[in-house]
């Protein structure tokens, strides 16, 4: 199945239907003209093309709704038509992604198919575009809206300091050890709801947005040194500001 072979058999109704719509809005507004004015001769005979462009938009609704009920979402999903065409669409559009069978991340958004709902989630949120191409473009331009918004890297180091340093006394590790970042996401945001509004994705972002900055230490003159890690799982994965992938899995603070 392709939802590009789909949505160009569905304009030749979609257009009649657009068509047929239209001229019914023009003998309307002639119709009300005419009763006000009392042109029954009018009337009457703009009626029968209202009669007729009802007709003609009723069979094109009716074509398009059967082109619409014969394309099977769910197989669409579970075949996998539908993760080729986004990853293609990806390649198109310039979106990077990583991942397989169903799961995605196109950073700092994991997208994740459920075939057997037929629902596509970007993030915890179910997408409503099943057409490969849009939904592509709404991550992007989700992306360049990220991109866009300020952020402040010296605030951010300051918080990411804290979480090290209360990290470093519950978890009783000596001053300026290598501590893994998924241990401070959780200083970051220790109860379940805080994760709710601030996910790990959102934390790798800002990781990302603090690589890529000209921010070398901390307001108190500290600096901070990532490092990488022999167990992926431990690692997150980010975009630096080339678009390359880096994998940062600990930090230190030191003088």
């Amino acid at each position: 199945m392709d939802y590009e072979i789909f949505y160009q058999e569905a304009q030749g109704d979609r257009k009649n239907l657009k068509d047929s719509v239209g001229a019914l809005s023009r003998l309307l507004r002639r119709v009300e003209q005419e009763l006000e004015s009392g042109d029954m001769k009018s009337l009457e005979r703009d009626l029968k093309d209202m009669a007729a462009a009802a007709g003609q938009a009723s069979e094109a609704l009716e074509g398009l709704e059967n082109q619409v009920s014969d394309f099977d979402v769910r197989e669409y999903l579970e075949s996998g038509d539908f993760e080729a065409q986004m990853l293609e669409q990806c390649r198109e559009q310039g979106v990077d992604v990583r991942g397989e069978s169903q799961v995605y991340e196109m950073f700092p958004y994991r997208v994740r198919l459920d075939s057997e709902n037929q629902d596509i989630y970007l993030d915890r949120k179910k997408a409503s575009q099943v057409r490969p191409r849009s939904f592509v473009a709404m991550v992007k331009k989700n992306q360049e809206k990220l991109n866009r918004a300020s952020f402040n890297a010296q605030t951010f180091l300051t918080e990411l300091a804290g979480a090290y340093d209360l990290a470093v006394l519950k978890l009783g590790k000596r001053p300026e050890s290598d501590i893994y970042l998924t241990s401070l996401y959780k200083f970051l945001a220790p109860m379940s709801r805080f994760r709710r509004e601030y996910d790990q994705q959102s934390f790798a972002y800002d990781l990302a947005r603090l690589y890529a900055s000209q921010v070398e230490e901390t307001k108190n003159g500290r600096k901070y040194q990532f490092g990488p890690s022999r167990n992926n799982s431990k690692a997150i994965r980010i975009l630096d500001g080339e678009g390359q992938e880096q994998f940062l899995a600990t930090i230190r603070f030191y003088e």
